[in-house]
């Protein structure tokens, strides 16, 4: 009989709990804010433990714990947290990471709203923030200052796709004693790794490709159980904690991941590579593509490419307006990962809450589109993707 360990992740997202005795297959809902109490010895107890699940549903509860364990599995951490949403995570973990004021160095491509944590939210708290550019390693050594207290990086990134070199980035920050954290969205557990190279922790929107269908919002954060204990605490006083419905759902839609990013994967690719051929299109940002700047580096760090690709138009804002607004398979719609293909203009959607400076930074021009390309057969996307583009 194998372990646990030795299953392929595919298997392991499925299986993260092993049934035993006449118990229900899927996991129960524990539809509760609040739990009975044997004795008020025990409450006591709960009210000083770390993530009690059967206490108050703020602090834990039984069905996000299985998620948490599971996910915990998947990455190959020794703990996990589950929030309400993605920048539920990401918030609770940064303030926990950083413990109050303090410098911060992060990837110039990053989600909009981690952006503006950044540039709006903690700076009034003590908090500053040097960005430096994956593709230039020097950058990134010169980001660093004596008052540095976490690296974030978020690869692939949004929307650019643009890879950061996650064994390089943790040497330099392990050199300065410096925690890293990486927000795996885009790439998903099964497609990459970031522990075995070193980060501290990985950041998921769980609302994307964990839960996959669009209809469960979620985020969480994997671990050292030292770390995910610090970074709960914050958590419980910010109140980001999921219902445990949602909870649920994202358990259900993790037992598919493996079908789904393998389609994902591969749809993507071949809309890549259509899309690279096409007269209309003057760059695609995928890293499964042999063009792509940073190919060799994907290839060395991940083992699949994902279902996220963004190219550029050449008739600039007016003709990847014009293209998200004739799609007719696809969806022009924000969020990505769920199984149906969504597209967007990060400029005015996405991104359009950053400044122009922000977004230039972040590679975000105005005949960008962004693609979650969904698990439909691609003969049907390339040829909506093809009228959409003569539309444009």
């Amino acid at each position: 009989m194998t372990a646990p360990a030795e299953r392929s992740p595919e298997t392991r997202a499925i299986h993260a709990r092993k049934r035993s005795g006449n118990v229900p297959l899927p996991a129960p809902i524990h539809q509760a804010a609040t739990f009975a109490l044997e004795s008020s010895a025990q409450g006591a107890r709960y009210a000083r433990e770390t993530a009690p699940e059967r206490f108050y549903t703020r602090w834990g509860n039984p069905t996000t714990r299985e998620l948490e364990e599971a996910l915990a599995g998947l990455e190959g951490g020794e703990a996990g947290l589950v929030t309400a949403s993605g920048m539920g995570a990401i918030s609770a973990a940064v303030i926990a990471t950083m413990g109050g004021s303090g410098h911060v160095v992060a990837q110039r491509a990053l989600y909009a709203a981690t952006t503006e944590l950044f540039d709006r939210v903690l700076p009034p708290f003590g908090c500053s923030v040097s960005y430096f550019e994956p593709a230039k390693p020097e950058t990134l050594d010169r980001a660093f200052r004596s008052d540095t207290k976490l690296v974030l990086v978020e690869t692939p990134a949004n929307p650019t796709l643009e890879i950061t070199d996650l064994a390089a980035v943790c040497a330099a920050a392990r050199r300065r004693g410096v925690p890293v954290l990486c927000d795996n969205t885009f790439a998903t557990p099964l497609n990459q790794s970031p522990l075995a190279f070193g980060c501290t922790g990985v950041l998921h929107s769980l609302t994307k490709y964990v839960g996959g269908h669009s209809d469960a919002t979620g985020g969480a954060a994997v671990g050292p159980r030292s770390w995910i204990d610090k970074v709960w605490f914050t958590y419980k006083i910010l109140g980001a904690s999921p219902s445990p419905h949602e909870a649920w759902l994202l358990l259900r839609g993790l037992k598919t991941l493996g079908v789904r990013v393998a389609r994902h994967n591969e749809n993507a690719q071949r809309l890549a590579e259509f899309l690279e051929r096409h007269p209309k299109v003057a760059r695609v940002h995928y890293p499964g593509l042999k063009t792509f700047p940073q190919h060799a580096l994907a290839a060395r760090q991940m083992r699949g490419f994902g279902g996220m690709l963004s190219f550029e138009l050449a008739g600039g804002h007016e003709a990847a307006a014009r293209f998200c607004e004739s799609v007719d398979l696809a969806t022009l719609a924000v969020s990505l990962g769920g199984v149906e293909t969504l597209v967007q203009h990060p400029a005015s959607m996405t991104h359009g809450v950053l400044s122009d400076e922000e977004r230039a930074r972040g590679g975000v021009g105005p005949g960008l589109v962004r693609a979650s390309v969904g698990i439909e057969t691609f003969e049907d996307l390339r040829r909506d993707f093809e009228q959409a583009l003569e539309r444009a």
